[in-house]
């Protein structure tokens, strides 16, 4: 999960409001179960749907301390602020988080929610590509909930009935180390270059690592594909496999650090948030947004209908969709990520305006935009053809 800085002209307000836009149709939530304010005088918030039905914020957070755990999966420090995000909750509320396999894709999440329902340890929430949160959601993995800025998060970007809400977004971008490239790549074109042999790494296995297939999304784009065809970009990685350029090594950003993946295709929030730390050691590192491959998403939060602390899972919800200074939505941002409720937060000027001037500008006036049929052709693609395209 890497970061640093970038080039490119752009409003980020424009682009939050037309990019980084992955159409998400409503899913069907004929299966999950019915809001109940309380029962017998006593909330059941595995039932309550908004913080009013649960009797207000104090409510809320009085049964999320005394439950005094939230389990959380897959959130890295070093990922969209993570780090920062998780320790003001926890010192806000006094509230125990345990983050298990912080370094877990998507797809880990989800089985994760399968594989432990009625655990203790089971996670309480999930932070998941949008296509991932599309599919459980009909598969009946979400309980409903909407948070209290439900209004300001835009239609598109939001399960009607709740089972999931767009928190963070970005742009795939192309991360390289100035120190250790010669040359860095600005275009996607430019990575099929025997100079970067060894040199060109994904972040992540496309087939369970949400980052990675946004990233062979915009190959595809810069060779000739579309929302409709995903397969350019397994072709133009396999190219570059039987170049010896494409490296399959994990990405960490001890791997960036060490110079082991020198060039990484990534979230530009992740990539721009590696320059502060290599600079450090003397080393720059630069980032750009393909302008032939412009593919912008956003990640999704849900609430599993098993949530072992179903309360707590609530506040943080509450707490991510904040647009108070220590809100989630301004730490996203100051994690250079581009928080959902933008567009509002700049109108009611409740934005951090020093991290917003950080964050990567792009000149994306024709977004990305595939229906959820064509993420759901284009996963099945990438499942059936990566592994030979990468193979040897």
């Amino acid at each position: 999960m890497q970061i640093p800085p970038r080039t490119r002209l752009a409003g980020t307000a424009a682009l939050a409001a037309i990019g980084l836009a992955l159409a998400a149709c409503g899913s069907n939530n004929s299966s999950s179960p019915t809001a109940s304010g309380s029962s017998g005088g006593t909330t059941d918030w595995a039932t309550v749907q908004s913080v009013e039905a649960g009797g207000g914020m104090d409510a809320l957070v009085a049964a999320a301390q005394k439950e005094g755990t939230l389990n959380t999966i897959a959130l890295p420090p070093s990922w969209a602020n993570y780090g920062e995000i998780l320790a003001t909750f926890k010192q806000k509320y006094g509230i125990k988080i345990n983050n298990e396999n912080p370094d877990g894709s998507s797809g880990d999440e989800i089985n994760a929610l399968k594989s432990t329902k009625g655990q203790s340890s089971a996670p309480d929430v999930v932070d998941i590509g949008n296509s991932y949160a599309l599919s459980a959601a009909q598969d009946g993995l979400f309980a409903p909930y909407k948070v209290a800025t439900w209004d300001d998060i835009p239609d598109g970007q939001k399960d009607p009935g709740g089972l999931w809400t767009s928190d963070y977004g970005g742009y795939i971008s192309i991360g390289c180390n100035v120190t250790k490239v010669k040359t860095c790549p600005k275009t996607i074109a430019d990575l099929d270059n025997p100079a970067y042999k060894n040199m060109v790494a994904l972040n992540g296995d496309p087939t369970s690592s949400n980052s990675a297939f946004q990233g062979v999304w915009a190959l595809a784009l810069a060779n000739g594909g579309s929302a409709d065809d995903i397969q350019p970009g397994i072709d133009f990685i396999k190219k570059l496999n039987g170049e010896g350029i494409f490296n399959k090594t994990q990405v960490t950003p001890a791997t960036v650090a060490s110079g082991a993946t020198p060039i990484v295709i990534d979230w530009d929030y992740l990539n721009v948030a590696v320059a502060p730390e290599l600079a450090k050691k003397g080393q720059k590192w630069e980032v750009n947004d393909p302008a032939d491959g412009l593919v912008s998403a956003y990640y999704s939060q849900a609430i599993s209908r098993n949530a072992p602390h179903p309360a707590a899972a609530r506040l943080w919800e509450e707490f991510l969709y904040s647009q108070a200074a220590d809100g989630g939505q301004n730490l996203w941002l100051k994690g250079y990520a581009r928080p959902i409720e933008l567009v509002a937060m700049q109108d009611n000027n409740s934005v951090d305006k020093a991290a917003l001037a950080k964050v990567p500008p792009v000149n994306d006036t024709n977004p990305f935009v595939p229906t959820q049929a064509q993420v759901t052709k284009a996963t099945a693609t990438v499942t059936k053809n990566w592994s030979a395209a990468v193979a040897g």
